[in-house]
């Protein structure tokens, strides 16, 4: 299973053990989904980062009050700490077996 962090970190993990396979790290915060499609024959998976909406308002918008962004800007003060603004695709290629 694939899943992304806001910290900008893609990772891989055992669907039955939860065990970290794969970590790799992006531009950028994700906040959507992880997608895998098939072209040729061969697997990928790709992800967008980018931290937007709510819980990038402040970082985008130079906020400082605590209260700001219905609370996202104190919600999330420490974001610009460990990410950035971005808008970044990354895509691997699965090996075959």
């Amino acid at each position: 299973m694939f899943y992304g962090t806001l910290e900008g970190y893609l990772k891989a993990v055992d669907s039955k053990t939860g065990k970290e396979l794969f970590r790799f790290k992006t531009p950028s915060g994700i906040i959507g989904n992880v997608m895998t499609y098939g072209h040729k024959g061969k697997q990928y998976v790709a992800v967008l980062s980018g931290v937007g909406g709510w819980a990038g308002i402040g970082l985008a918008a130079g906020l400082t009050d605590p209260n700001a962004g219905l609370g996202a800007v104190g919600g999330y003060a420490a974001l610009n700490n460990y990410t950035a603004l971005g808008g970044s695709l990354t895509v691997f290629t699965l090996p075959t077996n």
